[in-house]
C-alpha cells in the first residue's frame, strides 16, 4: 500500500506542476481577453471582474485607428515570403553540404553555425548604416532579405541533420531512372523533410510575425508597419484608454495563436523526430 500511494504521488507531482505552470501563463492572456471589453472606468475600478456588458466597441475603434488591415496584410506578406523562401533556401543548402563533403562547405557550414552566437544588438547599428547608405530601408523586401539571413543559420543546422538520415541510395536511384540533380531534390528529398519544414516554418512564423525590433529599424513609413509597429504606436498614443488598447493587443497576437493551435501537433512530430535523429 505504501508503495502504490509513494507511485501515485510521483505521478501526480508533475501534473500539478504543469497545471501551475499553465495557470500562470494563462491568466495575464484572460485578463486581456475579458479587459477587452469594458469601459475604461470599468478597467481602472475592477480589472479582475468580468464585464458587465461584452461590448464591441474596443475592437472596433482599435482596428480603425490601427490601420489595422495595412498592418495584417504587410505582416501576412512579409512573414509568408520570408518563411517560404528561409525553408526553400536552407533545405537546399544543408543538402548540398551534406552530399558534397568537402572542406570549403565544411568550413562554410561551421561558420554559418558560429554566426548564430552572434547577438543581434551587435548588429543593429552597422546594419542600419549600411543599408541606408545604398537606399535599402523602408521597403518590405530589404525586411525579407534581412530576416533570410538571420533565419538562414539555424534552418540550416536543423536539416542538415535531417538530411544526414536519407539514404544517398534513395537519390541515386532516381538519378538512374532519369532525374536530375533538381528534379530529385524536390521529388524526392523535400518532401520527406516535410515533417522538418513544417517545424521550422512555424517557428520561423511565430519569430517573424511577433518581431519588433528589425521592422522597426527598416521601415519608418506608416504604411509599411508590421502589425507589432502598428500597435506600439498605437500604445504610445492611446495609453490612458486601456479599452482600445486591449484590444489591439488581442488583435495582435490572435493570429499567431489561431496559427500555433492548429500547427502544434506539427512542431510536436518535428522535435519527436529530432530526437530520434
Amino acid at each position: 500500500m505504501k508503495a502504490a500511494g509513494d507511485k501515485a504521488s510521483v505521478s501526480w507531482a508533475p501534473l500539478t506542476l504543469l497545471t501551475a505552470g499553465l495557470f500562470l501563463f494563462i491568466v495575464p492572456f484572460i485578463l486581456l481577453l475579458v479587459n477587452s471589453f469594458k469601459a475604461n472606468k470599468h478597467i481602472t475600478s475592477s480589472p479582475l471582474s468580468l464585464p458587465t456588458d461584452w461590448n464591441l466597441s474596443n475592437y472596433t475603434s482599435a482596428f480603425a485607428k490601427m490601420n489595422y488591415m495595412d498592418a495584417f496584410v504587410n505582416s501576412v506578406i512579409i512573414t509568408a515570403c520570408s518563411v517560404l523562401l528561409l525553408a526553400l533556401f536552407s533545405s537546399m543548402t544543408a543538402h548540398y553540404f551534406v552530399r558534397h563533403q568537402t572542406r570549403f562547405n565544411q568550413y562554410t557550414f561551421f561558420l554559418m553555425l558560429s554566426s548564430m552566437i552572434i547577438p543581434f544588438q551587435a548588429l543593429m547599428i552597422p546594419l542600419v548604416k549600411i543599408y541606408g547608405s545604398i537606399g535599402m530601408l523602408d521597403s518590405k523586401w530589404s525586411l525579407i532579405y534581412m530576416y533570410i539571413g538571420f533565419g538562414s543559420a539555424m534552418a540550416v543546422f536543423i536539416y542538415h541533420g535531417f538530411v544526414k538520415g536519407i539514404p544517398a541510395e534513395l537519390e541515386e536511384a532516381a538519378m538512374m531512372d532519369g532525374c536530375t540533380r533538381t528534379q530529385t531534390f524536390f521529388r524526392i528529398v523535400f518532401p520527406v523533410l516535410t515533417p522538418t519544414t513544417t517545424t521550422i516554418a512555424i517557428l520561423n512564423v511565430i519569430w517573424i510575425w511577433n518581431d519588433f525590433l528589425l521592422p522597426s529599424l527598416v521601415l519608418v513609413e506608416p504604411e509599411e508597419r508590421t502589425l507589432p509597429l502598428s500597435t506600439f504606436y498605437f500604445f504610445g498614443t492611446y495609453t490612458v484608454d486601456y479599452g482600445p488598447l486591449m484590444a489591439g493587443l488581442m488583435l495582435t497576437i490572435l493570429p499567431v495563436i489561431v496559427v500555433y493551435l492548429f500547427a502544434q501537433r506539427y512542431i510536436i512530430q518535428g522535435v519527436m523526430q529530432g530526437s530520434i535523429k
